[in-house]
């Protein structure tokens, strides 16, 4: 008996064609990382402008990264191009090392690059972070890396993104100090949370990212070097360390933080750290290693109550609407 011709689907070919080549393609990408080399060399040279010139948006070429923009997709790249096989990477989402994007971006980065990761602020060479800065205080060896949705500081108070880029290059910024006057006239205090907007070197105005304003002043003069990359508008600025960064507000209005001088974690008990509501009249530290750390005593508190920003708790007998007769 002769054997039996099967046909063929040729679409089921093509298709067992097309999976082949993308395994092929994802081992290539595992085996050289998800940045190839001329794209971080793009990077460091972006990377190595904005820290020149303090606080400018440097452009760059933003790749396409497997985390969607405005998830971290410029904090990676930013990571990806400086991070070697030496470097020990941490990666924070909101205070937390176990968050789900914090969990995988760390993934992401070690099997890229091939470096060791870390939950340990002291032990990283690299810390990238979303909307905050580690209590533990950075030393000169460490860089911070912030993700950034959004890098334009003048974008509340003007569309047009020619016109924003002409105020920056006359260093003119009087509509934002008239946003900030409307905002205080009609509340009484500035109430921007979140990106409060800062002068950097005495020249641009930058975003601070989604920080809260309890990071803000830690920017100030600080001896890391903290890199911002926005991917989706595909801009990278810097603060160099012991840069003067200072936080926009008038003479007579002192810049507050979030907090009073009654706050204490419920977990910990610290009162010089920037705290969240767990449960309703709770609050907890952001930063649940620093908590953890500090309930098994391994922390240098006087070090830390020193580098807090407890002067700039709300005071309201030194606003402006509540001190005048």
């Amino acid at each position: 008996m002769t054997g039996l011709l099967i046909p063929t689907d040729p679409r089921q070919d093509s298709a067992s064609r097309i999976v082949e080549t993308m395994d092929a393609i994802d081992a290539s990408a595992r085996e050289r990382g998800i940045l190839d080399e001329i794209s971080k060399r793009e990077i460091r040279r972006a990377t190595l402008t904005a820290v020149c010139v303090p606080g400018y948006l440097t452009p760059f070429g933003s790749r396409e990264m497997p985390v969607a923009r405005g998830w971290g997709s410029g904090g990676l790249q930013v990571t990806l191009g400086l991070t070697g096989t030496d470097d020990a990477v941490k990666v924070i989402d909101q205070g937390d090392d176990d968050g789900v994007n914090a969990t995988n971006l760390r993934r992401l980065i070690e099997s890229s690059e091939k470096c060791a990761t870390t939950k340990d602020t002291r032990e990283a060479t690299i810390i990238q972070s979303r909307h905050r800065i580690p209590e533990e205080p950075m030393t000169e060896d460490q860089i911070l890396v912030l993700q950034v949705p959004n890098s334009e500081p003048l974008r509340a108070v003007q569309k047009s993104v020619v016109e924003c880029a002409r105020m920056h290059a006359e260093a003119d910024y009087s509509t934002m100090w008239v946003s900030l006057y409307e905002d205080l006239v009609r509340n009484g205090v500035i109430t921007k949370t979140t990106g409060y907007p800062v002068l950097v070197n005495g020249r641009y105005v930058m975003i601070t990212s989604p920080i809260p304003r309890w990071d803000v002043p830690r920017l100030h003069s600080s001896p890391h070097l903290t890199l911002l990359g926005a991917g989706r508008e595909k801009r990278i600025f810097a603060v160099p360390p012991y840069t003067d960064v200072q936080p926009l507000t008038f003479d007579d209005v002192p810049f507050e933080v979030e907090g009073d001088s009654g706050q204490r974690c419920e977990r910990c008990g610290s009162t010089d750290t920037f705290l969240v509501e767990s449960a309703p009249g709770r609050t907890v530290c952001s930063d649940i290693e620093w908590c953890t750390r500090v309930t098994d005593g391994d922390v240098d508190g006087i070090g830390h109550l020193a580098h807090a920003p407890l002067r700039h708790l709300p005071d309201p007998g030194r606003r402006v609407r509540n001190a005048r007769p």
